[in-house]
Parts: structure tokens; sequence; C-alpha cells
């Protein structure tokens, strides 16, 4: 059921595509299309494109001067909701992505005041764009990640298309977006929204 109150939740949506703005983006396309549904839920949002910032490789909060992963983790703690757009490439979640996913293990070291790690309560969604199949794969190496850094995983959180096998055709090439695409487009978002709503109104207990 679309909830029609004021937007009092925030989302991020982080886009793993290799290509620079502006170029289009299968992935960000995807990714828009997640926040978008997510708005009929009283969310609103940002989609940040990673490759457009110098995020510098490894496993730390800050990598020093120039690094502008610190903005983007601001922006990520700030929201209820994190989305990881990611295209498949070699039946893998792209680099750009990986690369994101590993500045989040900084966040094994970060606590609140009451021993919970600051990713406690946040919900986080996958989408997830090829021309191989592999989205399954895809999903589950993030879903396990994110799982793994203290986000949580709502039922059917990932959507995802996949083009005929070698062949040439991208997600944005398509003349109308598939209505099954559409459609588990939104079930993720539904339940986004729900589970964010629901550990905000009842958080993690405190780390015992």
């Amino acid at each position: 059921m679309t909830q029609t109150s004021a937007p009092d939740l925030t989302a991020l949506v982080l886009v793993g595509t290799l290509t620079p703005s502006p170029t289009p983006s299968s992935s960000e396309l995807l990714g828009r299309q997640v926040l978008a549904a997510l708005g009929e839920h009283g969310v609103t949002g940002e989609v940040v494109r990673v490759v457009d910032h110098d995020v510098r490789p490894g496993v730390q909060k800050d990598m020093g001067e120039g690094d502008a992963w610190p903005a983007i983790r601001e922006k990520m703690l700030a929201a209820d909701i994190l989305v990881i757009a990611t295209p498949i490439w070699m039946g893998q979640p792209s680099s750009v992505t990986k690369r994101a996913l590993e500045r989040l293990d900084a966040e094994l070291s970060e606590q609140d005041d009451e021993g919970r790690l600051l990713t406690y309560g946040k919900v986080a969604a996958v989408a997830v764009v090829g021309n191989e199949d592999g989205a399954h794969h895809v999903s589950a190496e993030v879903f396990q990640a994110l799982d793994d850094v203290g986000f949580t995983i709502p039922a059917a959180a990932v959507t995802y298309w996949v083009g005929e096998a070698m062949g040439s055709t991208d997600y944005q090439d398509l003349d109308e977006t598939p209505q099954t695409v559409t459609t588990t487009t939104r079930t993720l978002a539904a339940n986004t929204a729900h589970l964010a709503r629901l550990l905000r109104q009842r958080p993690y207990p405190p780390a015992s």
C-alpha cells in the first residue's frame, strides 16, 4: 500500500557504473527508477555516481587529502536507506562498486553511544543491470557485504535486468521498462521503506 504521508525517510543511491558523467548509464537509470519508486512511500534522496568522485582505495573512513569518500560517507550516515546500483562485469559487481563496499568496511570500527554500529537501523537494497546472466550472483555478493557491515536487508530487496547473452542491448536502450522490472522495483521500494520506517521506530537494542 502506497504511503501518502509527508516524506520522512531519506535514501542514498550509490551507482557503480564505470562510466563518468555525463555519459548515460544503465545502472544509474535503474537506480533512479528505484529512487522514484521509493518516493511513492515518502522517501526523498539523491543519486551519487561514485566514479565521478576521487574515492581512494582502502578500508578506512578517510584515506587522506583529496579522498572523496568522507563526504559520500556523511550522506550515507544521514540516510535511512542505501541503494547500491551496479552493472555486471565479468560476472561480478563492478570494480567501482567493490571499492565502495571496501570503504564501508571501516564502519565495523564505528559505534554509537550504546555500542551499536552506525549502520544499524539502516536498510539496504540492490539494483543490477547487465548483458549476461549473473544478477543473482552479483546481488548475493553485495548483500553479504552490506550485511557484514551492519545494514539490514528487506525481503525482495533486489531489482535487476539482464539482456540476452552476448547481446549488445543495454537497459537504457530499451523502448520501455519491462513490466516485470517495474513490478519488482515497486516491491523493492515498498518493502525497503516499510522496514526502514519500522527500524526508525524500534531501533536495535544496545550492544550487550
